[in-house]
């Protein structure tokens, strides 16, 4: 029998959202925060267009993708690094500071790779509890020791979709050693419409030891291609450059997502629409007799603790497929009018049982 790592006995894989259908042949899928729309024509133009030359290798470099997001966002290429996926890049991260005794601190509950890739990456995990089902910055500070290599700062907050706001994370950023990386994971950022929280855009440019992560996963709409990068200065976007497996994007993910940033006015108009949803499915959930804190992203979250498989059982028996986090809550992402619809009587239902 060959021998693996110890790890890999006591570590839970990575669970993805499944689909459910119901008895009448109902199916909405709203347990991965995808976006409900369908590629855009111009989109679905460029990777039909670069099909055509799939029997090569792609770009290892991605260089005219990160071209056109340094030219996007106003910084030097040599700041970008991309992978496969955002996922992909914070194991990237984890890879440039994994070494005995080095310690990563995130909140918890946050995004649910995070215990996964600190352990494989052999890095000891800090999970400070949510404050208000929020990150509770101050006690994220207070657990920084000399063995602090990196803080994850999700922004909005998966599973929550609450948000750190620009004073409260300038005095948490003030606590922190130049010499501890601190990655603000935008993955939502498009969906925020509190002008109170800040782009860390603009913070990173004025601190070093900052980085930003985002997709083009969610509001690009490009989750089947896999697509992410990370914005900081060029040390540490150097360092996840290295740790990249060699052509990670493939030559299609590429294509899209330089389309994507081309089209990107079209696309945020759909992120509005999304956005208007949002708002009403929270004020309906909130009608119905729910406690639904504010959300800045694509879904809402509802803690029901130990009710919380019933409710997606019962949501799965409508064709409604949630993400349940047995004992905590529920994650629910926002679909089409029709899909949050089927959600809402779901949720009204079981509530009046």
């Amino acid at each position: 029998m060959p021998r693996f790592r110890a790890i890999l006995d006591t570590m839970p894989a990575y669970k993805a959202g499944k689909a459910v259908v119901s008895a009448d042949g109902r199916s909405h899928k709203l347990s991965s925060n995808e976006s409900p729309y369908d590629p855009l024509p111009s989109v679905l133009e460029a990777v039909a267009s670069a099909a055509t030359r799939m029997h090569r290798y792609p770009d290892p470099a991605a260089t005219e993708l990160t071209e056109a997001l340094a030219e996007r966002y106003d910084v030097p290429a040599e700041h970008v690094a991309l992978g496969a996926g955002s996922v992909t890049v914070a194991q990237q991260l984890f890879e440039t500071v994994g070494e005995p005794g080095a310690e990563v601190i995130y909140a918890w509950r946050s995004f649910e790779a995070y215990p996964l890739l600190a352990d494989l990456s052999g890095v000891t995990s800090v999970r400070v509890p949510l404050l208000d089902e929020t990150h509770h910055l101050d006690a994220m500070a207070d657990a920084i020791t000399p063995n602090t290599r990196m803080i994850f700062v999700c922004n909005p907050n998966n599973p929550t979709g609450t948000v750190v706001r620009s004073a409260e994370l300038t005095a948490f950023l003030d606590r922190v050693p130049e010499n501890v990386l601190v990655v603000l994971d935008e993955a939502y950022r498009e969906y925020v419409r509190d002008a109170d929280v800040v782009d860390g855009l603009s913070v990173y440019r004025e601190r070093p030891n900052v980085a930003v992560l985002r997709t083009f996963s969610k509001a690009y709409g490009l989750a089947g291609l896999r697509v992410g990068y990370l914005i900081g200065a060029e040390p540490v976007a150097a360092a996840v450059r290295k740790t990249m497996v060699p052509f990670a994007v493939n030559h299609l993910a590429q294509a899209a997502a330089v389309a994507s940033l081309a089209a990107e006015d079209e696309l945020l108009e759909r992120v509005d629409a999304v956005v208007k949803e949002r708002d009403r499915v929270r004020e309906t959930l909130i009608a119905q007799g729910w406690t639904v804190p504010v959300t800045e992203a694509n879904f809402v979250w509802i803690r029901l603790g130990e009710r919380t498989l019933d409710f997606a059982g019962a949501c799965a028996a409508e064709g409604v497929a949630v993400r349940p986090f047995a004992g905590e809550g529920a994650r629910v992402s926002i679909g089409d009018p029709e899909a949050n619809d089927t959600f809402l009587a779901a949720a009204a239902a079981f509530r009046n049982a």
